[in-house]
């Protein structure tokens, strides 16, 4: 079972969806651990191939979405949590995927230097 790297904000925002939202990313972000896929993920392109979209329906009539990346081997990085506000179809809002490339960037230093310091730890 791969441990959660949560990025900056994300634990928080999540703790803040409905419960009906939040249970169900949260048992998504399980069976992410447990090297399954969800039913209710999407893969990113571009840019942020590697990286992948929960998405959980609220019956509030919100969608939810929970951002991760597992290709930094160790870990399930849990990069941003967010509401998605439908303003413009289905597409996730810049502003979001500018975050999502900010925490990226920083959960792969992050990585880098948690490798770093175990290798040291080997020697």
């Amino acid at each position: 079972m791969k441990p959660i790297r949560w990025m900056r904000s994300s634990r928080e925002d999540l703790k803040a969806f409905p419960e009906d939202a939040r249970g169900e990313l949260g048992h998504s972000l399980h069976l992410v651990q447990s090297g399954e896929r969800p039913r209710n993920e999407k893969m990113l392109h571009g840019d942020l191939s590697g990286v992948s979209e929960l998405v959980a329906d609220s019956e509030d009539g919100n969608t939810y979405r929970c951002v991760y990346t597992v290709r930094l081997e160790l870990f399930v990085y849990v990069l941003h949590c967010f509401e998605k506000k439908a303003t413009r179809g289905i597409a996730t809002p810049k502003r979001e995927l500018d975050v999502i490339r900010r925490r990226l960037k920083e959960a792969r230093e992050e990585y880098h230097r948690y490798q770093r310091s175990h290798n040291a730890k080997n020697r």
